[in-house]
């Protein structure tokens, strides 16, 4: 499966007109899309690609899911948004639904991750000055180095990435980093004033990141020997994505809020929720915190059919066995173009050689051959296929993967 990459009249327009009047802030693959279904994306001018990025967790359970669509074309016919000063008939359902998926009492609705984080942020602060007795004012939270929770001026204020950082100082002080999987490190940092400690189980934008054996296990015991809320930030990981509804489930662990997004949205709306037990989201009263698309008709219509998809276990269980024959593939590439391979479920980041290229070099060279994936760190190739992929589809893009790295190698030999 090669696509000729010789751009066509129409997608030169589309990305001259892209590149001219949008702010340059993302750097996409050269390829313009036009639609989708499953895992497949096709572009303006009719070529196919296998979609092994699913808009970074976002697209689940496959585009165009007609379960989804379904229930999205029949909602929008009805009512898509009353704002809060009303109930809507959606929104009850919706979040009980969520709340005892996640196994927790109460749920608050957003539209984007990085507003659940920041959400959780306003929380666990609420909590701490009014339950936990912090003196006003002197919250901390820890995080983790090489985190990535979204991009407002919170949420990058405890960024280590200066690509993220730069020139938008100054930053929101009472965060304290420590390195992810260092649980002495954690234990250090954790003072009277600390009301939460944060973490991705599965840091995803850092290159699939999966944490050390008992690293989660030992934040939860922390948490609850300190009196700490610990908050996982599930938004790529949770869902299905790692082989079970949340990865923290896979270590034993129940934090006290989790943090969803992404996925919640079936790849069709903005769709985000802070889960978690009353003590916590009960701090809230009228007027302290709010959004006008939040909880939204259409997005909680959306939102209870990805519950209801989750409920039967299917998907996780596609993740986890496709999952491991994925890996099982990919291990057999380390020392043919690859140094290491992460991940866990239909997610896994490949760090490629430098000598065969930097990763976004080796996603244009699988672009050309109808795969679309997306680098992150400089040699880092992330992989998250819509978990409906098959696995003959996977077997295309391995195959491509192994290709694309020995033309890589071979044209190291004769530059």
């Amino acid at each position: 499966m090669v696509v000729d990459r010789g751009q066509s009249p129409a997608q030169q327009r589309a990305i001259e007109q892209i590149e001219t009047y949008g702010s340059h802030n993302y750097h996409p693959l050269p390829v313009v899309i036009a639609s989708g279904s499953g895992a497949w994306l096709t572009d303006i001018d009719g070529n196919r690609y296998l979609d092994f990025l699913s808009a970074y967790s976002a697209v689940n359970f496959g585009h165009s899911n007609p379960e989804l669509v379904k229930v999205a074309t029949d909602q929008l016919t009805q009512l898509a948004i009353t704002s809060r000063a009303v109930y809507s008939n959606t929104y009850g359902p919706f979040i009980e639904a969520l709340a005892k998926l996640c196994g927790k009492q109460m749920v608050l609705p957003m539209n984007t991750g990085v507003e659940a984080v920041e959400s959780a942020l306003k929380l666990a602060r609420k909590w701490g000055y009014e339950v936990k007795g912090v003196p006003e004012g002197l919250a901390n939270i820890i995080v983790m180095e090489g985190n990535f929770h979204g991009r407002t001026i919170s949420v990058i204020s405890f960024s280590n990435d200066e690509v993220a950082t730069t020139s938008y100082g100054p930053f929101t002080p009472g965060f304290v980093p420590v390195p992810y999987g260092d649980l002495d490190a954690v234990e250090a940092a954790i003072d009277a004033n600390t009301v939460a400690i944060l973490v991705e189980p599965v840091q995803g934008e850092a290159g699939v990141i999966v944490p050390p054996a008992g690293f989660l296990t030992g934040v939860r015991e922390l948490a609850t020997k300190h009196r700490v809320l610990m908050i996982a930030d599930e938004i790529q990981s949770g869902l299905g994505r790692a082989g079970s509804t949340f990865y923290c489930e896979q270590v034993g662990v129940v934090p006290d809020l989790y943090l969803l997004g992404k996925a919640l949205g079936g790849g069709i709306v903005p769709v985000s929720a802070v889960v978690g037990d009353a003590e916590v989201l009960s701090t809230l009263r009228p007027g302290q915190h709010g959004s006008t698309f939040g909880g939204n008709p259409l997005a909680a219509a959306v939102g209870l059919a990805v519950v209801k998809l989750l409920e039967t276990g299917e998907m996780q269980a596609r993740s986890r066995e496709l999952g491991a024959y994925l890996h099982s593939q990919l291990a057999s590439l380390i020392g043919h173009g690859v140094t290491a391979v992460r991940g866990v479920g239909l997610w896994a980041g490949v760090d490629i050689d430098p000598a065969l290229g930097t990763g976004r070099e080796i996603c244009e060279r699988l672009l050309d051959k109808g795969i679309i994936a997306k680098d992150t760190h400089g040699q880092t190739v992330r992989l998250a296929p819509p978990l409906v992929i098959s696995r003959e589809e996977l077997d295309l893009a391995l195959a491509a993967l192994a290709e694309v790295l020995a033309e890589a190698g071979q044209a190291t030999l004769n530059p």
